[in-house]
């Protein structure tokens, strides 16, 4: 079950009645267990989860019940998310989901952040791969009080990270050095890395990009070392929902 932020807020803690010490039988005190889940709140919170998915649990994905490609691929990508948390730290392969847009590919990854914060209490980090470029070029401007190896080394140094939408920046040679340099050092370092992008390994249609396009060959070969590819099928969720409100105006 996961933990409720605003419930443990709001409440005393029964255990220990709000002093962070938590009797022992005749053995005095030790710090309370309540400690341990305001630190794990306060690890979720700096993960940079954005607050659209800041909700998003493994309970609330919904694969397809369907027996067709979209809900086995759907269900398969259920399981391996949780088979990441439910084994970590004892894996050395992340995920790289593949699929076009709303088919839940970033709730995912973001339902991994959250169970590994909140249970496991593993520091994680959460970056719109785009977002992170643009903190990485905002850090040149000369008037910037930030420099490129302060935004990149918590991106470096992140137990688990979270790159969303991959490729999704025009790949320039400054880009696709900044996406290697990032992934090679998190390689070398062991590190688990997420990965999710709607750039497929082979086109679906002429003329479309792959991933390989978007990223070059040297970082997709690099990529395939480091995580396992889950491609999830299906129709766009969000597309779906705002038809659904359309016809009920």
């Amino acid at each position: 079950m996961a933990l409720d932020p605003r419930k443990l807020q709001s409440t005393i803690c029964e255990f220990c009645s709000g002093t962070g010490w938590e009797p022992v039988g005749e053995k005095g005190v030790r710090p309370c267990r309540c400690r341990t889940e305001d630190r794990r709140l306060q690890i979720l919170a700096a993960a940079n989860v954005p607050r659209r998915y800041e909700n998003c649990m493994f309970e609330s994905y919904k694969p397809k019940p369907a027996a067709d490609e979209a809900g086995i691929s759907q269900r398969i990508a259920l399981h391996d998310s949780k088979y990441i948390v439910d084994q970590y730290p004892n894996v050395e392969v992340g995920l790289l989901f593949l699929g076009p847009c709303g088919v839940g590919k970033t709730h995912l990854a973001t339902a991994i952040i959250r169970e590994l914060a909140l249970h496991k209490g593993i520091s994680c980090l959460f970056y719109d791969f785009r977002d992170l470029l643009k903190e990485i070029q905002d850090s040149y401007n000369p008037v910037s009080q930030t420099t490129e190896l302060k935004v990149l080394e918590p991106v470096y140094e992140a137990e688990v990270l979270v790159l969303d939408e991959l490729g999704a920046s025009k790949p320039t040679d400054w880009v696709r050095d900044t996406m290697t340099q990032i992934i090679n050092t998190r390689y070398n370092d062991k590190r688990l890395t997420i990965i999710t992008s709607n750039y497929l390994d082979e086109p679906q249609q002429p003329n479309e990009e792959t991933l390989t396009d978007r990223v070059g060959v040297r970082l997709r070969s690099r990529l395939h070392e480091m995580c396992k590819v889950v491609l999830i099928k299906g129709d766009d969720y969000r597309l779906k929902l705002n038809q659904t409100r359309g016809r009920k105006l």
